[in-house]
């Protein structure tokens, strides 16, 4: 299983520009998460900061009770073990072929036979539907290919936790839901600790158990999937629906003057070219039939009944609404006419 990662008031600069401060949250283990915002906002730094390639100013970053921040490099190499990274480009060597690309970590980081990472790759490969394409080259595959390759590498040394830098970089949308499938059916195998960073809407609609939102420098949001596409929330409303109206700009930040504006056209009956409010629980992706189900459903789903009350009565009817009948009678819940006649609550 995946472990649990804790960060704690974590603030990264480069030299006087602040890109964000004091990220607090929890990554749950064995959980899908994605860290969207706009462009900009830092969001690939967080990547690196959690693997320890860069040192924040301020912070902890706690794995197996070892800070990153702060531990000896040769605690942090033997930490960095526990990770999977797949960088957007996936980060190949062009002049391997995709064996010998995936088979590089096992080589550089393990005393492994051949025979022994012959057996690691050919099944990582399959894992991620490159299998019989191992003698080719990344200059001789698609986008998509060369993205599932790297995945394979990132998944030879078996790791806890997954980081996916921008899955969708490069790729049209149905190779990008190709590889939202495949990481939802990783995590049902390997039940990892994954997160994404990405500003896909329908990633952070249809992927994830968590979500986090990055604005102003700030961690504006994290929490169950639930919580967030409920949000009444400003910035993730915003984000969330693809719209212009909200805090988000081009470049910078609206003033209200500004915001304030642009609704009195909306009102008017201006379409912005949104889809509108988008709030609501839609379904996530499910495991492909045949994998194992995924034990983080049901562990999300248990900690947002548990805040239910403290939600919204919008939010909560529709995080209700979301829940299947059969998890509503193991969960021990009403029929929903009836939480509507008694307001909303459990």
């Amino acid at each position: 299983m995946g472990v649990e990662v804790t960060v704690d008031g974590l603030t990264k600069s480069f030299g006087r520009q602040l890109i964000w401060r004091d990220v607090t949250l929890t990554l749950p283990k064995g959980e899908v998460s994605v860290l969207l915002g706009p462009s900009g906002t830092g969001k690939s730094v967080f990547l690196k900061s959690l693997i320890g390639l860069l040192r924040p100013e301020r912070g902890r970053i706690v794995i197996n009770g070892v800070d990153l921040c702060s531990c000896p490099e040769r605690e942090l190499y033997e930490i960095r073990k526990l990770f999977g990274v797949l960088f957007q480009d996936g980060a190949l060597f062009g002049s391997m072929n995709l064996f010998d690309n995936v088979a590089f970590p096992l080589r550089e980081h393990t005393k492994k036979s051949e025979t022994e990472i012959r057996r690691i790759v050919l099944e990582k490969l399959e894992m991620t539907g490159l299998a019989g394409a191992e003698m080719k080259l990344p200059g001789e595959i698609s986008g998509g290919m060369r993205k599932r390759a790297g995945l394979s590498r990132a998944l030879v040394l078996d790791p806890e936790i997954i980081l996916v830098d921008e899955p969708d970089s490069g790729l049209d949308p149905v190779r990008t839901a190709y590889i939202s499938q495949l990481l939802i059916d990783l995590n049902a195998q390997m039940d990892a600790t994954i997160l994404i960073v990405s500003h896909n809407i329908n990633v952070a609609r249809t992927v994830p158990d968590n979500i986090g939102m990055l604005f102003r420098k700030d961690l504006v949001m994290f929490g169950p999937r639930e919580v967030l596409l409920t949000s009444d929330e400003p910035v993730v409303k915003q984000f969330l629906s693809g719209s212009r109206i909200g805090p988000i700009g081009m470049s910078e930040e609206k003033d209200s003057a500004t915001m304030a504006e642009e609704q009195a056209l909306v009102d008017a009956g201006h379409h912005d070219g949104s889809t509108e409010d988008m709030r609501g629980v839609v379904p996530q992706i499910e495991p492909t039939p045949g994998l194992p189900f995924r034990d983080a459903v049901r562990r999300r789903k248990e900690r947002v009944l548990r805040i239910l009350h403290t939600l919204p009565p919008l939010a909560q009817h529709g995080i209700l609404a979301s829940l299947s009948r059969e998890e509503r009678a193991a969960y021990g819940i009403r029929p929903l006419a009836t939480h509507r006649q008694h307001g909303g609550t459990p």
